[in-house]
């Protein structure tokens, strides 16, 4: 039985991963999508909707992080208390969103935001998911930033390459904005010392 769960889980997983390649739906009231309903669709597209009876929620190391926020934007859409060390800003007008679990030394981010491409058709939407102990990038093995293409025609959107860089992990954090369009690097140095560098929209990606 265990076994037969195992491959279940990792089914489901496999069918998150392919769901998210060729696309999914982002629903939505009104003219135009908001950051809550790009980021409710991207976790919706992350979490296997399968429970397995002796583990638990199909969940692994790399999934609880989006359930826990998941249900922290269900919380507060209702008026309830979120999980203890945790913290969720839902900032829609400027189509940002930061989400925050802190155990002593450790935080774990989500940040979530996204750009209204030049051409008018597409929306790029960003998720950087990253790991820190005392302040300082821990370079875990779930850490991404990850980018994926919204078609205003389709009301879909599906991951895409990094648009002008490549995301580095060591030593590095990456900050989307909340104001402004520029993506923030900061490095951390051997010496202990922090140097920052901006990544600059143009309208299709980013480039220094």
């Amino acid at each position: 039985m265990k076994r037969l769960s195992l491959a279940i889980v990792l089914a489901c997983c496999t069918l998150a991963v392919a769901a998210q390649e060729e696309g999914f739906r982002v629903n939505f009231q009104g003219t135009q999508p908001t950051i809550k309903d790009f980021a409710c669709a991207y976790l919706a597209s992350l979490i296997p909707d399968v429970e397995d009876d002796e583990e638990g929620d199909c969940v692994g190391e790399g999934v609880w992080l989006y359930e826990s926020m998941q249900y922290a934007i269900k919380c507060q859409a209702e008026g309830l208390p979120l999980e203890e060390n945790g913290t969720l800003t839902i900032d829609q007008k400027n189509g940002y969103l930061i989400y925050e679990q802190k155990h002593d030394e450790y935080l774990d981010r989500i940040e979530m935001c996204y750009w209204n491409e030049a051409d008018g058709k597409h929306k790029l939407f960003a998720a950087n998911r990253w790991s820190f102990e005392n302040g300082k990038p821990m370079m875990g093995q779930y850490d991404e930033l990850s980018f994926y293409r919204y078609d205003n025609a389709t009301k879909k959107m599906s991951r895409c390459n990094t648009p002008g860089f490549d995301v580095e992990y060591l030593n590095k954090a990456y900050a989307l904005p909340r104001t402004g369009k520029d993506i923030t690097v900061t490095t951390w140095e051997d010496n202990g010392q922090k140097t920052q560098k901006t990544l600059k929209w143009n309208g299709h990606g980013f480039g220094y």
